[in-house]
């Protein structure tokens, strides 16, 4: 959510190294939960591209502060979006939800 990644591939080459099975499991959670929709990649039917539904995107103010949390606690491995964050939390929130907002070509 926070880094505005939609497809597997994106999830799967991020810095937390997620193994595939658990990543598809986790998804699938979180479609079902009406966390996130999938639908079909217009160029490639093959591939799925996520988004977060309305439910979802009320999360970004709690995941904000949860990494805001963890990076008091210990090594991220994601220090440029804590520092992000930390610059001006409200303005990226905002464009957090500008991103999920906005109709997206693809």
């Amino acid at each position: 959510m926070l880094l505005g990644y939609r497809t597997f591939k994106e999830f799967l080459n991020s810095h937390e190294r997620i193994a595939t099975n658990i990543l598809a499991d986790r998804l699938k959670r979180l479609e079902k939960y009406r966390i996130i929709s999938a639908a079909p990649d217009p160029s490639d039917g093959r591939k799925m591209i996520y988004s977060l539904t309305a439910k979802g995107l009320g999360l970004a103010p709690v995941l904000t502060e949860m990494v805001l949390w963890a990076a008091a606690h210990e090594e991220t491995g994601n220090q440029a979006l804590v520092r992000l964050i930390r610059q001006d939390k409200e303005h990226f929130l905002d464009e957090v939800r500008k991103r999920w907002s906005a109709p997206r070509n693809e």
